[in-house]
């Protein structure tokens, strides 16, 4: 099983976990609530899990210019 960071917004990847004996709670996955784990989290049939979260360029993007959370895919 490998979990698979990429920005939610660019689709760049961000960094991987390899290994089976990663848990969610190690992860965090835990404190999520439920619609947030559905929007932040795909399981792949494979067994990898994909987590949508923002990097760098994407969030400084974001917050020097707000109007960007109007737009469906901002920073395509």
């Amino acid at each position: 099983m490998a979990v698979n960071y990429i920005c939610r917004h660019c689709r760049t990847s961000i960094g991987s976990i390899s290994g089976s004996d990663v848990t969610e709670q190690q992860l965090g996955f835990h404190f999520l609530t439920p619609e947030e784990r559905s929007d932040i989290i795909a399981y792949n049939p494979n067994g990898d899990v994909t987590v949508k979260v923002v990097c760098d360029y994407c969030r400084e993007a974001i917050e020097a210019n707000p109007e960007l959370h109007l737009v469906a895919n901002p920073l395509q």
